[in-house]
Formats: C-alpha cells, sequence, structure tokens
C-alpha cells in the first residue's frame, strides 16, 4: 500500500469527526462536505510526516477553512443588508439540514447562526469537542485569553437565547391550555397535560373553592374543563402563566411547569403576601 493510500484510509477514518465539527460550526450539511474535502486536498498536500496527532492536525484545518467560510459568510450578509432589496436566503438541502437539525436540536442551530465567526467558532470547538484553548487560540488568530473570552460570549449568548426559547414554547403551551378550559375542549386538556401532573393551591386558593391538590392528566382537566372564563395570561416573574385580575389586581395566579411540550405541574396562588412579592404582567387573552 502506497503512502497516499495509507494517508486516505487514515482520513477516511477521521472523516466523520472532522464533518460532524464542519456541520456545527456551520450548520450545513453540503458546506460541511466542501469544508471537509478541502481539509483532504490540504492533507494530501502536505508533509505530514513529523504530525504526531493527525486527528488534531486535521481538526485545525478543517475548523480555519470553516472559520475562512463562515467570515466570508458574515461579508456576504453585511453587503445584502446594505441593498435596497435583499435576495431570498440561499437555498440548502433540506434532507441534510432535518439531519443536522436533528443531531444538535433546532433552537441551538438557530442560535449559533446569531454568533460571530470567532464566537461559534471557540463555542463549537471548546463546547462540543471539548478542543483546549490554546489549540483554538491558534486556529482564531488570538490569544488563549481571548479564545477563552469568546467561548465564554457565545456561551451566555446560547443560554440566554435557549431560555427565550423555553419561554415562548411554554407560553404556547399555557395559551393552548386556557383555550381549552375555557371551551371544555378535554380531550385538549388531556394532551396538553403530563399524565403525572400535580395540581396545588395554596391555602388561600383553598378558600376560594379550589382543591389543595390534584394528581393526574384526567383529574386535572375535570377540575379546569369549562372553567378559567375569567383567566388572562400573564408573566409571573418572566414566566407564563395565568391570572385571574378583576379590576387589574391579581387575586389568583396559575404558575405553570412545562417539560417536553407537556404541562407537569400547577400552581395556584392566591396568598396576598407572595402575590404582592410577585412581578405579574397581563397579557390579556
Amino acid at each position: 500500500m502506497s503512502e497516499m493510500d495509507q494517508l486516505a484510509r487514515r482520513f477516511e477514518a477521521d472523516r466523520p469527526h472532522l464533518r460532524g465539527v464542519a456541520q456545527r460550526m456551520l450548520g450545513s450539511a453540503a458546506e460541511a462536505d466542501d469544508a471537509v474535502q478541502e481539509a483532504w486536498l490540504r492533507l494530501s498536500r502536505s508533509d505530514t510526516s513529523a504530525v504526531s496527532n493527525l486527528t488534531g492536525w486535521l481538526t485545525t484545518v478543517v475548523s480555519r477553512v470553516c472559520l475562512d467560510m463562515l467570515r466570508s459568510r458574515a461579508a456576504r450578509r453585511e453587503d445584502v443588508a446594505e441593498l435596497p432589496e435583499a435576495p431570498a436566503a440561499e437555498e440548502t438541502q433540506p434532507e441534510n439540514e432535518a439531519l443536522l437539525s436533528d443531531a444538535i436540536g433546532p433552537a441551538l442551530l438557530l442560535v449559533l447562526d446569531t454568533l460571530a465567526p470567532g464566537e461559534r467558532l471557540a463555542f463549537v470547538l471548546h463546547d462540543m469537542f471539548a478542543v483546549p484553548f490554546p489549540q483554538i487560540a491558534e486556529i482564531a488568530g488570538c490569544s488563549s485569553a481571548a479564545a477563552r473570552q469568546l467561548a465564554s460570549r457565545a456561551r451566555r449568548k446560547v443560554q440566554g437565547r435557549e431560555a427565550e426559547e423555553d419561554r415562548a414554547r411554554s407560553r404556547t403551551v399555557v395559551e393552548a391550555f386556557l383555550a381549552a378550559a375555557r371551551g371544555g375542549d378535554f380531550a385538549a386538556l388531556l394532551a396538553l397535560l403530563d399524565p403525572e401532573v400535580v395540581v396545588r393551591a395554596d391555602a388561600a386558593a383553598v378558600r376560594t373553592g379550589a382543591n389543595e391538590l390534584v394528581r393526574g392528566a384526567h383529574a386535572a382537566a375535570e377540575t379546569f374543563s369549562g372553567r378559567a372564563k375569567h383567566a388572562e395570561v400573564a408573566l409571573l416573574d418572566g414566566e407564563a402563566g395565568l391570572a385571574w385580575a378583576p379590576g387589574g389586581a391579581p387575586r389568583v395566579v396559575f404558575a405553570f411547569t412545562v417539560a417536553g411540550g407537556r404541562i407537569t405541574g400547577i400552581d395556584l396562588i392566591a396568598d396576598p403576601a407572595d402575590l404582592s412579592a410577585m412581578e405579574v404582567t397581563l397579557l390579556g387573552g
């Protein structure tokens, strides 16, 4: 077997790893394949006899290629933004992008697209592939401290955006719950409630006629079906919930716990001291 054949075999063994890095860096399966192919071309033209860690060397090469592509993409977007009418977004291959979205999550994929090229490089390599900061710094052309800051800044953006996405999804579930409760749609309520959902009411809410404890989706659906006529959507300390607020003053609030698109807990709070300590923003509906 020739030296080039051995090199090709070694490269093929690393291809899945390199493609994974490139996909997360670029968010595009087609562009990832281009980046990996460029890495192979650079490998085939290089003397790697002194390279002790070929996988690390290839990771550096494909990361540099991806960084160049990200910077070029960012420059194109800036140019497009200056035009009177921006053209439609570049076409993608739906089946390939769906696989990538499934691999890292559609919400995270959207967040990564908001990061600057250096931030995305540092976050993907360090947080997803445990590449040390000195190596990231070499790729990005900065100091290790600067690479660490890039990753930290990206991480804050990702966590903030994911929290925002979670809040938006929770609000959608709460709004659907209110509509189903008002309309007496028992089946819709069951679909929104986790089978093991727990509904709790504080002492003040119990005095208004609420049950202190209700367990299970069927019992909870029976509790709320056809009710909540006067409740409205509200933000409770920034989280989606419901409130009964005659005259604009919250008398009872419904705090929801949502996981996996289903309601796992509902807390009815009517104690005046607890309500006064809570930031309640009525949204109507």
